[in-house]
């Protein structure tokens, strides 16, 4: 049976057609709008939760975590600076241990030197005095090797 008695192709519907169209519809309706109802519902629950960490309590406690957490890097840069500091003052006491530690050693070099010097030249002049004690014996010594006959020493000032 036709909903209209013309023949008008596909156009006009079976009556049987459109009350299976119509209970589908309907069906399809009915589950479609529980869907959307339960799915707004959660949108809106969400909506609340998102106001709630905005706004309210949750903002407090978030604005709270935020000035605790403020104050605790504005603590740990201050702590960083004072170990800057103090590793500064090392540096430069260390640096000021080792110039004096240097100034000593080479204070020490220095009168090491003296000292050697003057022991040096007292021990030279000794050994010249004694060398020059025996030049006239040496030197008719030397002469009479060379000669090959002895030869008196002689009692002259030297030079």
């Amino acid at each position: 049976m036709q909903l209209i008695p013309m023949q008008l192709g596909p156009i006009n519907p079976e009556v049987e057609h459109l009350a299976v169209g119509a209970v589908l519809f309907g069906t399809l309706y009915v589950f479609v709008r529980r869907m959307v109802l339960r799915v707004n519902r959660v949108l809106e629950e969400r909506a609340a939760l998102l106001e709630g960490v905005t706004g309210g309590p949750a903002a407090d406690l978030r604005r709270e975590a935020e000035r605790i957490r403020a104050e605790y890097e504005a603590t740990l840069a201050e702590a960083r600076r004072e170990a800057a500091q103090v590793r500064q003052r090392a540096r430069e006491e260390g640096a000021a241990l080792i110039a004096a530690a240097r100034e000593d050693g080479v204070r020490e070099r220095d009168e090491a030197l003296v000292g050697g010097k003057s022991v040096i030249g007292a021990e030279r002049a000794a050994a010249d005095a004694e060398l020059r004690s025996h030049v006239a014996e040496l030197a008719s010594e030397l002469a009479s090797r060379i000669v090959g006959e002895p030869v008196a020493a002689g009692t002259g000032s030297g030079r």
